[in-house]
């Protein structure tokens, strides 16, 4: 045991001590981070500047929409203009106008000849705005002139809200299909490219060792096996470190953040009173952050994490051993390609399975894929989210580590003999015997 704690104390110093390393642990957070408290910031502050708007209606059809001359829809402010086409283009720069909009004297029936006039493109946000607040006002003076009352018309609409309980266990919680969606996604994602980018790393060093001919010097001292486990320890350890470091920050930046909107506070029984009492501005925002807090909490947080922290080590140390015995296996490049294929394939279903998952997460092909260790890090990451009985997340976890189990079993019998052998062609047969082999 000795020996294996010094191979892993070797792998893990040598990994952490990387510039890349410190680089990413710090990067990731914010990346993360960002994920999460864009959106609340979209939804809570006014990130658009705003913007005034001239408006010369030569058809007096939308006078009436004005007030004392303005009309504000969002953040464009509309202002009428008593003047001339051309006397208003010509003193445009001098009035600090974004734009100008001319209406014609036009039929409801046929709009044309409607021109907005800036000093550069607008934006498609900014040009579809304009056109939603026309077609609103237009569409009210045609319902006027037909005689139809416009709030009978609107109370033919029907918002229909969708409310979602999940069942589970006797217990009942909110769901939310989708952020459901996005956990498992983000996870299962994230999942597959650590396996994939850890993975290689024992690979790589295990070719590395083999082609400058350290291992035959380290091997003196430990059993090949030893080497194997040490390092594929090793590694994991890297990633487990990265990672747990990766979710502190994370949580610790996203709940500074939250703390700064009082999201907390607008969770309690008080809420209601609470939002009245503040500004409009305030009020706006602390709705928005409550609503994106309420979506949240749909989520079982800790069991996410759990999960993702155990399948994000057992589908690692499942795949490491495959991919260091393809190392040991391999004396350059083009040979370990050959069978790093038949490895990756697994992973690489386990993606596009995502969908047909997705839309049926109890469905045959979800439950049988999140029991099979090959594929159950990255479907049922995707599953756990929707809600899984326990059992079925217990029996998917202990065949992943039975999985585990024999996959090291293989390798280890593939690596005792392939980290000696060098300039010799290896296919799949030679593999078969290394397999068995007594040596």
């Amino acid at each position: 045991m000795h020996k294996i704690g010094l191979i892993i104390a070797r792998e893990y110093l040598t990994r952490v001590r990387k510039k890349s390393f410190i680089a990413m642990t710090f990067l990731g957070p914010l990346i993360f981070a960002s994920i999460i408290l864009v959106p609340i910031w979209l939804a809570s502050s006014d990130i658009s500047d705003e913007k005034v708007i001239g408006v010369i209606d030569e058809s007096g059809l939308l006078a009436n929409h004005f007030t004392n001359g303005r009309m504000v829809d969002g953040n464009l402010e509309y202002e009428l203009i008593h003047s001339p086409l051309e006397d208003a283009k010509s003193d445009f720069s001098s009035q600090n106008r974004y734009g100008l909009l001319y209406l014609p004297d036009f039929d409801v029936n046929n709009p044309e000849g409607i021109t907005f006039f800036s000093e550069s493109n607008p934006s498609i946000v900014l040009s579809k705005s304009i056109e939603g607040m026309l077609e609103k006002n237009i569409k009210d003076i045609k319902l006027a002139r037909s005689g139809i009352d416009k709030s009978t018309l609107d109370n033919l609409d029907a918002h229909v809200a969708l409310k979602t309980i999940n069942l589970l266990e006797g217990d009942e919680k909110k769901g939310n299909a989708d952020v459901a969606t996005l956990v498992g996604y983000v996870a299962s994602f994230m999942i597959y490219g650590f396996i994939f980018l850890y993975g290689t790393q024992v690979m790589r060093g295990v070719i590395e060792e083999k082609t400058t001919r350290i291992v035959e010097i380290i091997i003196s001292s430990v059993s090949p096996f030893q080497l194997l486990l040490g390092k594929i320890i090793g590694v994991a350890l890297v990633g487990l470190t990265q990672l747990t470091l990766w979710l502190l920050l994370t949580f610790t930046i996203s709940g500074i953040v939250m703390a700064t909107l009082n999201v907390d506070q607008l969770t309690e029984a008080t809420q209601t009173e609470i939002i009245s009492k503040l500004p409009e501005a305030e009020r706006e925002r602390a709705e928005a952050a409550k609503k994106i807090k309420d979506v949240i909490d749909t989520v079982n947080i800790p069991l996410i994490v759990f999960s993702f922290v155990f399948y994000f080590l057992g589908g690692y140390l499942l795949y490491s051993a495959m991919f260091a015995a393809v190392g040991s296996a391999a004396d350059t490049d083009t040979d370990y390609q050959q069978f790093t294929l038949p490895i990756s394939a697994p992973l690489i279903f386990s993606i596009i399975i995502l969908t047909a998952v997705l839309q049926d997460p109890d469905g045959k092909l979800a439950f049988w894929t999140s029991m099979i260790p090959l594929s159950s890090p990255i479907v049922m990451m995707m599953r756990i989210p929707f809600g899984v009985p326990v059992w079925q997340i217990v029996l998917s976890m202990s065949l992943l580590v039975g999985g585990f189990i024999l996959t090291t079993w293989v390798a280890g019998r593939i690596y005792r003999v392939g980290i000696l052998i060098h300039g010799s062609k290896v296919n799949y047969k030679t593999l078969g015997k290394w397999l068995f082999s007594n040596r």
